[in-house]
């Protein structure tokens, strides 16, 4: 089975349409900061990647009188539920490995408390990699979900990222490799 690549997943029709609107250039910042939080974490960089650059893809835009309402928003906000199934579905449609899939969905639905009652969550490494990377580009009242990035610019820093994470995973395997010799 050979591995699903960002560019793969920015290509699909599901990320042209729920990642975008929820912010592309968002969701690419929020993926490039999983990758770095994954060494210090020591997070599959692939997992921690996908997750962070598909932890919106529930968003749904809250308007109240035709405009943005960003009070509305985080009053009724379940993107996050929403989020892990889309980005199961999307990702078992592109051939990941329904376990890593299971867990990038995970990772989705916990990188947020915002529609929780109280209580405390208890985040897996993975987890806790997504909410730090989302913390990492978030902007007050949720502009960062406004900036701007071309198709282009996207798919090239996407691409990165994939050349980043193969070799991340080959170094992974060659170290395994080694220690069981």
């Amino acid at each position: 089975m050979s591995r699903v690549t960002m560019q793969d997943i920015l290509n699909h029709e599901i990320t042209q349409k729920f990642v975008k609107r929820s912010g592309l250039a968002h969701a690419v910042a929020t993926a490039e900061y999983a990758l770095k939080l994954s060494k210090v974490h020591r997070v599959n960089p692939d997992l921690a990647v996908k997750a962070a650059f598909l932890h919106d893809i529930g968003h749904y835009t809250w308007y109240r009188n035709g405009k943005w309402d960003y009070s509305l928003y985080k009053e009724n906000d379940i993107h996050a539920i929403k989020g892990a199934e889309r980005a199961h579905k999307l990702l078992i449609r592109l051939g990941e490995h329904p376990v890593n899939a299971k867990k990038i969905a995970l990772a989705v639905l916990l990188h947020t408390d915002s529609y929780l009652p109280e209580g405390e969550l208890h985040l897996d490494p993975l987890q806790n990699v997504v909410a730090l990377a989302d913390k990492c580009d978030e902007e007050p009242g949720g502009s960062h979900h406004y900036k701007q990035i071309s198709d282009y610019d996207a798919f090239q820093r996407l691409g990165e990222l994939d050349e980043q994470i193969e070799k991340a995973l080959e170094t992974d395997e060659n170290a395994q490799s080694a220690s069981v010799s």
